[in-house]
């Protein structure tokens, strides 16, 4: 992989405190931006995690695990205690969050080397104060890098819902590429289908506007085409960070075919189908091997090829 540009990851990490039915408590590293950094390195990519971390048995656990795949993290030295989340599991194995949150991200304490590609959203971009730091950072960085977002909705911290949809609203006019679950939209706009919305979204501003569908699979909405794709069978063991699985896999794809940072945008902005096509199907394969296990666990680069091999070819 001769170019590896650095990509970075501005958001929050989160131990996961996961209970399933009948089994002992388990304890994993998560926050959807953290494991979207994991991912990435998973697969390669030079990847840097703007952050917080308490000094505590989460921030240790959580700030061990990023440093395994190669993550650099940079934090702003705030000592507040590391964020966790109660996951409850069902028989199905679809979680349920209860969250013990604060998010007060100030400027990182290191320089931050600059990227070609700067993804963000969840918690860190819909919870005060932090949230407008994050803002600040994108900004810095938009001339010279694209930039991705997930909103990542979780109601229980999203405060008055008018105020949510204005916050996704502006992250989406920042962006290059969005991605959301079809539940995220109906959670924004319950009086709106998930697919109205997210054309809605493409024309404010994004070269590409994704939408997963869970067990249904995802779609990918460009100006003037929409590709649709089924999900792979699959066992499901838990469904805890597919999305990010799923946003890893999109940006090493786009990575790869020279798709971001400035000198790509161009190329993002004349997405053809064949190219989105392949696109979508590393990022269903890479959700895919991760709800086959445990917490939130991405391919590495020889686990997305094999599950590539098994993935269904959209379909417009």
């Amino acid at each position: 992989m001769p170019d590896n540009p650095v990509l970075l990851v501005i958001g929050e990490c989160v131990a996961d405190i996961v209970r399933l039915p009948g089994t002992p408590d388990r304890v994993h590293p998560g926050g959807s931006p953290a494991n979207v950094a994991y991912g990435l390195a998973r697969l390669g990519r030079a990847t840097t995690l703007v952050t917080q971390l308490g000094p505590d048995s989460g921030g240790r656990l959580i700030g061990g695990h990023l440093a395994s795949a190669g993550v650099r993290v940079l934090t702003d030295g705030s000592d507040a205690p590391t964020p966790a989340a109660t996951v409850d599991l069902d028989e199905a194995g679809r979680a349920a969050y209860t969250f013990e949150i604060t998010w007060t991200l100030g400027q990182p304490e290191q320089p931050v080397e600059p990227p070609r590609h700067v993804h963000t959203g969840s918690v860190a971009t819909a919870l005060e104060p932090g949230a407008e730091t994050v803002m600040d950072l994108v900004r810095s960085f938009r001339a010279a890098a694209t930039v991705s977002y997930d909103p990542n909705v979780r109601p229980a911290l999203m405060g008055d819902h008018a105020a949510a949809v204005r916050r996704a609203e502006r992250c989406v006019a920042l962006s290059d590429v969005v991605k959301a679950s079809d539940e995220d939209l109906r959670w924004l706009y319950p009086d709106e289908a998930p697919e109205q919305a997210a054309a809605r979204w493409l024309r404010s501003g994004p070269a590409v506007v994704l939408v997963t569908r869970g067990a249904e699979g995802a779609l990918a909405l460009l100006p003037a085409a929409t590709l649709s794709i089924a999900g792979p069978g699959v066992r499901v063991a838990d469904t805890v960070g597919a999305g990010d699985a799923f946003m890893s896999g999109t940006l090493h794809a786009l990575a790869s075919y020279g798709l971001l940072g400035e000198r790509g945008r161009a190329g993002l902005r004349s997405l053809d189908t064949a190219v989105l096509g392949d696109v979508l199907r590393h990022a269903v394969a890479s959700a895919a091997v991760t709800v086959g296990r445990a917490g939130a666990l991405p391919p590495d680069e020889a686990e997305l090829a094999a599950a590539l091999r098994g993935t269904p070819v959209p379909e417009e």
